[in-house]
């Protein structure tokens, strides 16, 4: 027998502990002792929040969140393999890795479609551009004589406010409009003092090759010329006629 106080061995049948003096409980043939044990509590195991992140930015799935969606994925199996049962999630990490790397895949077929869309998008545009300054430049003629015609004696304007004023015109104080660039110029009278008989309309792109390419022109007579290289000036010297 053991003495419970000091742990020294004792006799099976002595009260008292020959080393220490302590009291000794005597043993119970065929007992076995039980010590006390403390209530035990089962803890359910959580949800890896990496997992479900991982799993959402899968489902997004733009970048850059599909990679965000392969490195948590990565992150919460690791890290659910380690807790030894604390943490669960792992089909959602896994399902969250496949839509990442899907989301990788991707990216090859999406850069070939915006090669091939990008330059026919800017091209509709151009076109669409061009057509809307053609237009402008009929309406600009269309304003200038009406103009003429309500005030005799000064003719024509070399001013788009002028225009805009008298509720001809819809053009903003910048002259530009649908991606073109308008001005007023070369205005003249055929007598000194007299009544504007002349102008020039120009259309330029605001930025070459992007809102447009062809510069535009158009004169007193109504006449409207093209310049396929942009250029105002050389519209105005040698445009050929828009057909």
């Amino acid at each position: 027998m053991i003495c419970p106080n000091c742990g020294a061995a004792i006799a099976d049948n002595s009260q008292f502990c020959s080393k220490c003096g302590g009291k000794s409980i005597p043993q119970i043939p065929g007992a076995t002792a039980v010590s006390p044990a403390g209530p035990t509590y089962s803890r359910e195991a959580q949800t890896s929040g990496k997992a479900i992140a991982s799993l959402v930015c899968g489902i997004v799935n733009i970048f850059p969140l599909f990679i965000v969606a392969i490195i948590l994925g990565h992150i919460s199996l690791s890290e659910i393999k380690k807790s030894a049962g604390r943490l669960k999630g792992e089909g959602l990490a896994i399902a969250g890795l496949v839509l990442g790397y899907l989301g990788v895949v991707a990216i090859p077929f999406i850069l070939i479609v915006a090669a091939i869309a990008i330059p026919n998008l800017l091209r509709a545009r151009i076109a669409a551009n061009e057509s809307a300054a053609v237009g402008s430049l009929r309406n600009l003629i269309t304003a200038e004589a009406t103009y003429r015609s309500i005030h005799e004696n000064l003719g024509f304007t070399c001013s788009l406010s002028g225009l805009a004023s008298e509720g001809l015109i819809n053009f903003p104080t910048d002259g530009q409009k649908s991606g073109y660039v308008f001005e007023l110029q070369n205005c003249s009278s055929e007598t000194p003092g007299g009544p504007v008989s002349k102008f020039l309309i120009s259309a330029t792109p605001f930025k070459f090759n992007q809102t447009g390419v062809r510069a535009f022109c158009a004169d007193a007579e109504g006449i409207i010329r093209v310049d396929n290289r942009g250029s105002s000036q050389g519209c105005v010297d040698h445009g050929m006629l828009l057909q």
